[in-house]
């Protein structure tokens, strides 16, 4: 099942495992978990070395985006529990029509951005957003991504060590920062 919903939008999922429900049947067990997931929030954190490398982009003046799957209240739950750095732009699952893994997200955080999609490098963790993110046609960094990712071997980077330090990583993002701008997951 989490292979299926990691990184998709929830009422997606839901209309996936509810099929044969009414969409009034969906929208209030959408209501009910929505409530859930932006009201119980112990144990969200950041990755480690996120809030570093959003600190770091923005003393750099590189503007980046939050582009999630979640809708507005939990993704404005988590992000402040985890307390990383207000980004940008944020761009929710109630800002598009198709969810990841179509590109649709990605494509309007590159556009509320002023760049193009090839201008950016999305930082990725579900299959759901790799594909999006190779799909409008940005790098991608896949960030501790399942081995059996779809399309794996075309994202620019992969990074497996669980729990790495981004700031470690200083020789594997170099090449990235001649890339204007990041859109983050």
């Amino acid at each position: 099942m989490l292979a299926f919903i990691h990184g998709k939008q929830a009422i997606t999922s839901l209309r996936h495992f509810m099929a044969g429900k009414s969409e009034a049947d969906i929208a209030a067990e959408f209501t009910r978990l929505e409530h859930i997931e932006a009201t119980e929030t112990e144990g969200i954190t950041a990755l480690p070395g996120a809030i570093a490398l959003l600190s770091h982009l923005n003393k750099a003046g590189i503007p980046w985006a939050i582009v999630t799957s979640g809708s507005m209240p939990v993704a404005r739950a988590r992000h402040k529990i985890a307390g990383l750095p207000a980004p940008e732009v944020f761009v929710t699952a109630e800002r598009v029509k198709r969810g990841k893994p179509e590109p649709d997200a990605y494509l309007l955080g590159a556009q509320l951005l002023g760049l193009a999609p090839q201008e950016c490098v999305v930082v990725e963790d579900a299959p759901a957003g790799v594909l999006s993110g190779l799909a409008a046609g940005c790098h991608v960094i896949a960030v501790n991504a399942p081995a059996d990712t779809p399309r794996l071997n075309e994202v620019d980077l992969v990074l497996h060590q669980s729990g790495a330090n981004y700031c470690d990583q200083t020789a594997k993002w170099r090449c990235y920062y001649s890339v204007k701008h990041l859109i983050m997951i």
